[in-house]
């Protein structure tokens, strides 16, 4: 059967899983790519999220951030914001959190009206996770286990993705520092355990509260 291309979408990826298994899309597979669906329309769903809520230039420090208006309202700033991201895993899900810089440290507690945070609000209950893929590492470790080539291009357009979705960041942040495995990273690292590999070694221990 002909091999997908690397620039396959989510939608050409599923149509080759059902060809490769006669129209039986398994469950664990269903999670991971709805999961990823969901990822891929971060920024044009109608709903709030974590990762568009941070564009929201509303939220911005103008004057840490040395902003400035043209005639027509469009807020142009002189620094971008910095902020620091991590790559997290439990046993079943991958997820990037976001970290405002603050004096050169990143922020993990909540923060209102400070003059020396890039943003007016920050509240990591709901704004530090951008975004989360459900049921990835579950699947990644069944894809190891028994995938097919349907299954391994479903983990490389999700690590695809991401990597989009960050760089997009990039265009309106200081990225100061990228933290963790990246999806394709921590494949890598499950793959050198074979064939006994385990994934508890590669887990997050939750963040400290610095203060």
């Amino acid at each position: 059967m002909k091999e997908l291309p690397i620039t396959a979408s989510l939608k050409e990826i599923t149509a080759y899983k059902k060809k490769l298994n006669w129209g039986d899309v398994p469950a664990i597979y269903h999670m991971a790519a709805s999961s990823i669906s969901d990822m891929d329309g971060i920024l044009t769903h109608g709903f709030d999220s974590a990762y568009k809520q941070l564009f929201e230039k509303s939220n911005w420090n103008y004057a840490f951030l040395e902003a400035t208006a043209n005639n027509h309202g469009n807020v142009k700033v002189t620094q971008k914001p910095k902020i620091a991201l991590r790559h997290c895993y439990d046993e079943q899900n991958y997820e990037l959190h976001c970290y405002p810089i603050v004096k050169g440290e990143r922020l993990y507690t909540p923060l209102s009206k400070n003059a020396l945070c890039p943003f007016v609000q920050w509240s990591p209950e709901n704004m530090q996770m951008l975004f989360r893929i459900s049921s990835l590492i579950s699947f990644i470790v069944f894809t190891f286990k028994s995938g097919d080539p349907a299954d391994l291009a479903l983990i490389k357009y999700s690590h695809k993705r991401v990597q989009e979705l960050i760089a997009q960041l990039s265009q309106s942040f200081e990225i100061v520092d990228v933290v963790g495995y990246s999806i394709a990273d921590f494949c890598k690292e499950l793959y050198r355990g074979k064939p006994n590999f385990t994934i508890a070694d590669l887990l997050d221990i939750p963040d400290l509260n610095t203060e």
